[in-house]
């Protein structure tokens, strides 16, 4: 791995030693499938106890940078210095349920140069510990999964192209909306995966696997390291009506620019 800068192997210990946890934890949870309330409080458990590592790795290697964290929220850094947005663990549901699809996401988003708010996403690690593959990118040096470079797919139909998307679910997402695009993108493309977890969802974008990806409803720590990988990859990410912010979480679709600009079209049609 000598490719990787001092900030990105920063990055994935912190995410190794945290998915080293995460793989225990995995383990017992298929233990935990017979009893009732087991197995979610045990998950919620794990998923703190992945976060706390994450943190003080990340801190004990950069004190003063700030953080977006899922469990903890915001902890604001030294004034000026950059700050981690972190998802210890996407794919929570599958995790509760034994289904070995869950990742670790990390960013690192720079301050603004002007000084109000935050700018782009200048680094990002996707962890996917029961795979022991870790995903990077960092801006202006491509997208890479350990060190084979990553490129979106060139698939320019969308006859031929498999998109993925994130399903509404219980007290979370649009389901009208998410019918409505469904209806429309489902009968022009070669298929629709729901997989359950949007970091790697984005990752298989930046890697050619999915040609396309949407959602919406999502959080920054959800897409803020997809973004920057499909990005580094030489792909696109919007919202659904085309407009292009560091991060995308509320909306997202990402694709390669052919794909991307004719999806955009479909999603905009189908929310008239």
């Amino acid at each position: 791995m000598s490719m990787f800068s001092g900030l990105i192997r920063v990055m994935e210990r912190a995410a190794r030693k945290a998915g080293n946890r995460l793989r225990r934890d995995f383990g017992e949870v298929e233990h935990l499938q017979v009893s009732r309330k087991g197995p979610a409080d045990f998950v919620s458990k794990a998923d703190m106890r992945a976060e706390r590592i994450l943190y003080d790795e990340l801190l004990g290697a950069r004190p003063g940078w700030g953080f977006v964290l899922e469990e903890a929220g915001v902890i604001e850094g030294d004034e000026g210095m950059p700050r981690w947005i972190v998802d210890p663990l996407d794919g929570t549901t599958n995790f509760l349920h034994g289904i070995p699809h869950f990742a670790i996401s990390i960013a690192v988003q720079e301050p603004r140069l002007d000084g109000k708010g935050w700018g782009d996403v200048t680094a990002a690690v996707i962890y996917h510990p029961i795979n022991d593959e870790t995903y990077w990118a960092e801006k202006s040096r491509g997208a890479w999964l350990q060190d084979a470079r990553l490129r979106v797919s060139g698939r320019r139909q969308l006859s031929e192209a498999l998109i993925a998307t994130g399903i509404p679910f219980q007290g979370h997402g649009d389901f009208a909306e998410w019918s409505r695009i469904f209806g429309a993108v489902g009968p022009e493309v070669a298929g629709i995966r729901r997989f359950g977890a949007a970091s790697l969802d984005m990752a298989y974008v930046a890697q050619g696997r999915f040609d396309g990806f949407w959602e919406s409803g999502l959080n920054d720590w959800d897409t803020a390291a997809g973004c920057l990988l499909v990005r580094e990859a030489g792909g696109f990410v919007s919202d659904f009506r085309g407009r292009s912010n560091p991060i995308h979480s509320a909306q997202v679709l990402a694709a390669n620019d052919a794909l991307h600009s004719r999806l955009h079209k479909i999603l905009a049609g189908s929310l008239r």
